[in-house]
């Protein structure tokens, strides 16, 4: 019984257990069967990541403090985050990812990088 290229078509040829006639195949395969099928959770991923690389980028000693007309001129969007931090003092850090802000008085954030 000869298999065939669940990608192309053709005929595989080789080892017993190949799945795929080439890479090429095997990659265009698995991009269309990997890819976010709705635009909510592709558009979502890509804010996250803008916000994670705007955090790092104000953030590179792991502990600093900005402006919130900072994080918005580099395009930061505060309703995008992975999760959220209370303190035994009340104080609530938003984390994306590993990367964190604390809202402080008058328009300031404390940055900070969690700890692995």
């Amino acid at each position: 019984m000869k298999k065939s290229c669940p990608e192309c078509g053709e005929k595989i040829i080789g080892r017993i257990d190949k799945k795929f006639c080439s890479d090429a195949c095997r990659n265009s395969y698995n991009n269309k069967v990997n890819k976010d099928s709705k635009n909510l959770i592709r558009n979502t991923n890509n804010r996250l990541r803008k916000n994670y690389r705007i955090l790092e980028e104000l953030n590179p000693d792991q502990k600093t403090k900005t402006s919130r007309a900072k994080l918005i001129e580099k395009g930061f969007d505060f309703n995008y985050f992975t999760s959220i931090y209370t303190t035994k003092a009340g104080a609530i850090y938003y984390f994306v990812y590993d990367q964190g802000y604390l809202p402080l008085e008058g328009d300031y954030f404390a940055l900070v990088k969690r700890e692995s």
